[in-house]
Formats: C-alpha cells, structure tokens, sequence
C-alpha cells in the first residue's frame, strides 16, 4: 500500500520540489551564472543506506537548462548521468531535522569535476530566505513572528530527533 501511495505521490511532490528549487536558484543570479554553462548536462540525487523498513524514495534526476535552472527528468531517469549526488540517509529523521536547521547532509559526489565544483559551491553557499518570501506574502510584522516560530519548531524536531539518537535501550 505504501508503495502505491509513493508512485502516486512522488511525481506532483517531485515537481514541487523543482519549482521550490528553481525559486531559490533563480533569487541569486550567480547561482544561475554558475549552471549556465552546464546546460543539457543531467545530476542524480539518490539516498544511500536507507533503512529497510521504509519504502525507498525515489532517485531524482535533474537536466540543467540553458537557462541556469534544474528539469525535472521525471520517473524515467536517463540511461547515465553526467554527475551523481549520494546522500547519507541511514537516519532519515535526523537528515530532515538537520535539513530543517539548515545543515549540509554528508554527501558522496561523482563525477564531472567541473560540474561537482559549481554544485559543491551552490551547496555551501546558497540559502532559501524564507523570511524574505513569507514578508513578500503577510508583510514585515507577520512574516517575522512567522518565521520565528518556524524556526522554533525545526529547532525543537531537530533537539527531539537528535535526543532520540542519544537514548539507548536498557540492558536487563
């Protein structure tokens, strides 16, 4: 049943997640001067050790367009990629609650160096500015008590998940 759900869900969560992607791409121009020249190229975005238990997500593949902007290659990834991007899932709550406060999930890359450059670059250096698009919506007051009680809650998920991981079982 989960697996059906997934196949259901995955493509308009995907698309989605391409547009939130584009959106933060697109509000830094050097972050799309630096894809430019990468146009037509595809990455892959796959989790490694994923706990058994769950259904597995899906591996995404992205097409940089002449535009500096990432495609979504939908279901049917490429038959190769030009470079592909493994991240350390083994603890998937904890990859959330560390992507919530913003922290870089350990990451594998291989492949094009010119590519794995700009994109290593685009990952240590670009940020969503959430406060930013929430004032655009609610204006300055709002967007602010907004942001500071989301940054609130992904603070308290990431103290739970990380306490969690910390908590052994008792031996009898």
């Amino acid at each position: 049943m989960l697996q059906t759900l997934n196949s259901l869900l995955a493509p308009a969560v995907l698309e989605r997640l391409t547009l939130v992607i584009n959106h933060v791409l697109s509000s830094e121009s050097v972050a799309t001067e630096r894809l430019k020249p990468h146009a037509g190229r595809t990455l892959e975005l796959a989790a490694s050790a994923w706990p058994s238990l769950l259904p597995p997500p899906p591996v995404l593949a992205f097409r940089v367009t002449p535009a500096g902007l990432l495609e979504w290659c939908g279901l049917d990834r490429p038959a190769s990629c030009d470079l592909a991007l493994r991240v350390d899932a083994a603890n998937p709550a904890l990859l959330l609650a560390r992507a919530l406060g913003g922290e870089l999930p350990p990451v594998a890359i291989d492949g094009d160096a010119q590519l794995a450059g700009d994109v290593n670059w685009l990952m240590q250096n670009l940020r969503w500015d959430v406060a930013a698009d929430l004032e655009r919506f609610f204006g300055p007051v709002v967007a602010q008590q907004l942001h500071r009680m989301g940054s609130a809650v992904a603070h308290a998920l990431r103290s739970a998940v990380q306490g969690l991981g910390r908590v052994r079982p008792r031996s009898r």
